[in-house]
């Protein structure tokens, strides 16, 4: 189970950092949209490959993993923050309370653990 949620968790972070790494213009327009400027936006995804990279090696470290999915939290919690902020509907949030939902299911399975 902790092999599967940390694949899945690394996965979420991966996917939209390297949409902000490599510039796609989804990524670009959500940077507009929440008035974050493009260098800071894609910094953003910096941390959220950190966490992804974090999040595999505590496969073999838990505490770089717990660190990882913490800061992911966080961050997360933020995002969620910006979108409010942004007056963005549910379906708009959707992603950001999935990859929570998961980092916090990691965070249970592994203090748990």
């Amino acid at each position: 189970m902790f092999v599967t949620i940390s694949l899945l968790l690394a996965a979420v972070c991966l996917l939209p950092a390297a949409g902000k790494l490599l510039g796609h213009p989804k990524m670009r327009q959500s940077a507009e949209h929440f008035g974050i400027p493009w260098p800071g936006y894609r910094l953003i995804g910096v941390a959220e490959l950190a966490a992804a990279a974090g999040i595999l090696a505590g496969l073999w470290w838990h505490p770089l993993g717990l660190a990882a999915a913490a800061a992911m939290t966080l961050l997360l919690v933020g995002a969620l923050a910006t979108h409010r902020r942004a007056a963005d509907s549910g379906k708009e949030m959707a992603p950001a309370l999935v990859a929570l939902a998961i980092a916090v299911a990691y965070l249970a399975i592994a203090l748990t653990s």
